[in-house]
């Protein structure tokens, strides 16, 4: 089964499905500021684009992630993410 996720008034979206590996999101962010919590452990790659993430403990320095690189969250986080242009990612959750 596909799920559907949306979010900040649909400049956000994903897919979601669950594999052999587990649970996996795939999804664009459009232009824009935003603030995400965890539940789970999360490891995300950037696809296509560029991301600036504030990560959880990292104070105010913004750090940009590109094509093909990833970064991880902990469970019961909070980070923020900021993009110039579109950027696709893939999200897996443990």
């Amino acid at each position: 089964m596909i799920d559907v996720n949306e979010y900040f008034a649909g400049a956000v979206k994903s897919m979601g499905y669950t594999s052999a590996e587990g649970k996996s999101t795939i999804g664009v962010i459009q232009p824009g500021e935003y603030e995400f919590d965890t539940s789970q452990h999360e490891t995300m790659k950037i696809i296509e684009g560029e991301l600036h993430v504030l990560l959880p403990g990292d104070g105010q320095t913004w750090q940009p992630f590109t094509n093909g690189q990833s970064f991880e969250v902990e469970a019961n986080k909070v980070f923020r993410v900021k993009a110039t242009k579109p950027v696709s990612y893939l999200c897996k959750y443990r």
